[in-house]
């Protein structure tokens, strides 16, 4: 089963810090780049940490009906703070290896689409393939992050959803 993971704030939309439901505002792009998948019949799961859930500021069921609405399959949200050491915040590939033990997914033809170095990180722990992108955070990963994994190991670096998905079609 082809599938791919694509995080949330900074990838299909938002800025570089984590939106609420309310506010979240997709890119113009990512509803196409979705579909595009969808058509190809790849599995899609959202990646996200949201560590608001932990401290209660917002509902789980809000980011279900906003993930959801977009197309997504299932969810990967980690709902943990970062101090909470808990085994599924990225860059762990824990919720990875939850969708591949459910979907029984082969990973090395699985993707992971991130503007972070965590998200790469986590895809490159798991055996997918990783592809950055440059909005939200994806210059920072590239330059001042770039000491926490090799930018040298993503299968690509796309300016957007966009441009990682049309290389998915393309190179897959």
């Amino acid at each position: 089963m082809k599938a791919v993971f694509i995080d949330r704030d900074g990838t299909i939309g938002g800025g570089d810090e984590v939106t609420f439901p309310q506010e979240f505002k997709l890119f113009p792009f990512s509803q196409k780049a979705i579909e595009l998948l969808k058509n190809k019949g790849y599995k899609l799961f959202a990646f996200t940490n949201q560590p608001d859930l932990s401290e209660g500021k917002v509902a789980y069921k809000d980011f279900e009906t906003e993930l959801y609405s977009l197309g997504f399959d299932d969810l990967c949200i980690c709902p943990h703070r970062p101090a909470d050491h808990c085994s599924c915040r990225k860059p762990s590939a824990y919720m990875i290896n939850q969708m591949r033990i459910k979907y029984h997914l082969q990973l090395s033809e699985c993707f992971v689409i991130g503007d972070r170095w965590s998200d790469m990180a986590s895809g490159l722990s798991a055996g997918t393939k990783v592809i950055l992108v440059k909005t939200g955070a994806g210059n920072g990963a590239m330059g001042l992050y770039s000491n926490q994994w090799n930018p040298d190991r993503a299968a690509y670096i796309a300016e957007d959803l966009l441009d990682a998905v049309r290389w998915i079609l393309n190179h897959a």
